[in-house]
């Protein structure tokens, strides 16, 4: 993860996202990082569009974190629907009672 932070942070600097450059911030940062993770990070990031990557990420990100409200009365609804659920539970507990004493 520390690798994806750098080539972030490379992007948002304008610079190139590259071995050099990585392996620069892996040794500025004293992280323990093997030069294939960072190989492999330059490879996979070769056709991958940065900004239009990080814009994806914030526009889906972005929706649930904005509607808190929406959040609070889902937790409203999944109370009254436990509530409902612990209501219906007791009646049919009643009722198999019921079915038990008209047994004997």
């Amino acid at each position: 993860m520390e690798l994806v932070y750098a080539a972030l942070a490379l992007h948002e600097a304008g610079k190139e996202v590259n071995e050099d450059n990585l392996q620069d911030i892996v040794d500025a940062a004293g992280l323990d990082i093997e030069d294939t993770e960072i190989k492999a990070l330059v490879a996979a990031l070769e056709d991958v569009d940065i900004e239009e990557a990080m814009e994806t990420a914030v526009a889906t990100g972005a929706a649930p974190a904005a509607s808190e409200s929406a959040e609070e009365g889902g937790e409203e609804a999944a109370e009254e629907e436990e509530e409902e659920a612990e209501e219906e539970d007791e009646s049919s507990e009643e009722e198999a009672a019921e079915g038990l004493g008209s047994m004997f």
